[in-house]
């Protein structure tokens, strides 16, 4: 697989399990969201303004928004949304990761790896808190994300989520998914 197949296989609408370990205060709750991923053209305004920010034109972007709406166990409810963009360098399976989150002011610079296990690495820093994200397919309706967000003291907050297609996909399998399917 490689990385446009990666964003193609994704886009969809998700069901999405999670589950958050807060390590410094050694608590952990879940929550439960719908996730909507869409790709999106290099000419969407969000795309262009992300750009502009960085000074990025690359006609080889790839680019996607992810809405979601989260209900935790207390029915607290959080809504929004992100916008990725990936340049690619020479090797189209590496670049940076372009970011801009619907409650956050700044847009954030990264890098996207897509390795040979097809697990897509995420890596972001935004201030003083870094941001990592391995994101892998199970099938083609089963989706995984671990994460881990640190804090200039360390390590702060892990997650695991697992997401289930709403619909069925009619991509084609890919050699991981029917293996690990099988």
């Amino acid at each position: 697989m490689n990385i446009q197949e990666f964003f193609e296989l994704s886009a969809g609408k998700w069901f999405a399990h999670r589950t958050i370990q807060d390590l410094a205060s050694n608590q952990s709750k879940e929550a439960k969201s719908e996730i909507l991923i869409e790709k999106l053209p290099t000419t969407h305004p969000d795309v262009v303004n992300l750009c502009q920010v960085f000074q990025v034109n690359n006609p080889s972007l790839i680019a996607a928004k992810i809405n979601w709406n989260d209900t935790t166990k207390l029915n607290q409810k959080n809504v929004g949304s992100t916008v990725l963009v990936l340049v690619p360098d020479q090797n189209a399976e590496a670049g940076q990761l372009l970011r801009q989150v619907s409650n956050e002011d700044k847009p954030s610079l990264g890098y996207y790896k897509l390795s040979s296990d097809e697990s897509l690495l995420l890596s972001v820093e935004s201030g003083k808190v870094s941001f990592e994200e391995r994101l892998w397919f199970a099938s083609n309706n089963l989706r995984m994300r671990v994460n881990v967000m640190k804090h200039a003291g360390g390590i702060s907050t892990t997650s695991f989520t697992s997401e289930i297609r709403m619909g069925v996909s009619s991509a084609q399998p890919t050699s991981t998914a029917s293996s690990a399917s099988s």
